[in-house]
């Protein structure tokens, strides 16, 4: 979805995980090691409460990697289609978790994709889209452009969840002492951090309301980062 660097790293790194290590292979990780069932759980149920998705939706998720978190949120609705650049992770995707032609994954770039899916047979319009923890590696242009896009090409979009985006406001509930962080870099291993209101003012600019909404304390990430949560206007 970002850089080039990011783009490279996501076409070797999986390739070196275990064929079933389906949170290594896209870093869903703490110090290594795969978060907790119960974490991905609140992943799941969050988003699925935020999206108001409902059995007959049709789920856009950008950014999809090997579908281990989509196949869940397809569990609770119609299908719909994963999308994203990185081949072996799209492999794991259709060889895994594609469960009928109610679902696809599609391999692309996210931004190509939201121009313009019509070249990845992706004709099907859906109801709501997600994007988790993937916004932050877009510069900042290039997520507004996925906003306005996403906007222009699927109109029937009634919300769409950007879940655990780094939060600038609270910045200083992750800071260690003595570390810089760069805050505007899609380059580092967070990625770059926005605050509410600068992501409002680009989701209103696309043509979304934004509401910012917090995990339970008790997920892993909650102290420093919050999703959020787009409708038309």
């Amino acid at each position: 979805m970002g850089s080039e660097s990011e783009r490279n790293f996501y076409q070797v790194h999986p390739t070196t995980c275990a064929p079933d290590d389906y949170w290594g292979q896209v870093r869903r990780t703490v110090n290594g090691k795969p978060i907790p069932e119960r974490q991905i759980e609140l992943i799941v149920d969050s988003t699925a409460e935020n999206l108001g998705l409902a059995p007959d939706d049709r789920l856009l998720d950008l950014c999809c990697g090997n579908g281990a978190l989509t196949t869940r949120w397809f569990a609770r609705c119609a299908g719909g289609l994963g999308v994203d650049f990185s081949e072996p992770l799209i492999q794991v995707a259709r060889s895994t978790f594609s469960r009928g032609p109610h679902e696809a994954y599609v391999l692309a770039s996210v931004l190509d994709f939201a121009a313009d899916p019509t070249p990845f047979g992706a004709h099907l319009p859906c109801d709501v889209a997600v994007s988790y923890g993937s916004l932050q590696y877009l510069p900042r242009v290039a997520a507004a452009q996925l906003l306005a896009d996403l906007a222009r090409t699927q109109p029937s979009l009634r919300r769409v969840v950007l879940g655990n985006v780094p939060d600038r406001e609270r910045l200083e509930a992750f800071r260690l002492p003595g570390v810089e962080i760069p805050l505007d870099d899609p380059d580092s291993a967070i990625g770059c951090w926005w605050s509410v209101a600068e992501l409002s003012e680009v989701a209103k600019s696309a043509g979304f309301a934004l509401e910012a909404r917090h995990m339970p304390d008790e997920f892993y990430s909650a102290h420093y980062r919050f999703d959020a949560l787009l409708t038309p206007l």
